[in-house]
């Protein structure tokens, strides 16, 4: 089964940036996308981006659009999501998922925190 391990997340000030990374290992034939969820508590799961493994097509939530890029290495499997002028309603959980032959695995999460 492919495992996902994230990193990148922290603590930041309103309208600083971020870039989170997470990189796909062991069983990683097969992926046809990959992308990042937020969790913020009392929410529900929010799909922020994702990208085409092949097709590089990219799809974003309202909410983050031109503040946040996603991109990808296919070769080091791992996707990325740079993210700047950060508000406080960012704050959440960020999980890694990636889509395997019609199933979602996931990431243990990182924290992003924004002050404000």
């Amino acid at each position: 089964q492919v495992q996902l391990v994230e990193s990148g997340g922290g603590l930041v000030q309103a309208g600083g940036s971020l870039r989170l990374s997470c990189v796909a290992s062991r069983n990683t034939f097969g992926i046809n996308s990959m992308g990042w969820y937020r969790q913020a508590p009392g929410k529900q799961r929010e799909l922020v981006a994702s990208i085409g493994s092949s097709s590089g097509r990219t799809n974003y939530a309202d909410s983050i659009k031109g503040r946040f890029t996603i991109s990808r290495d296919n070769a080091k499997s791992t996707v990325y999501l740079q993210m700047n002028n950060l508000k406080p309603e960012d704050t959440a959980l960020y999980l890694c998922f990636v889509n395997q032959y019609g199933y979602l695995y996931w990431g243990q999460g990182t924290q992003v925190t924004v002050s404000s």
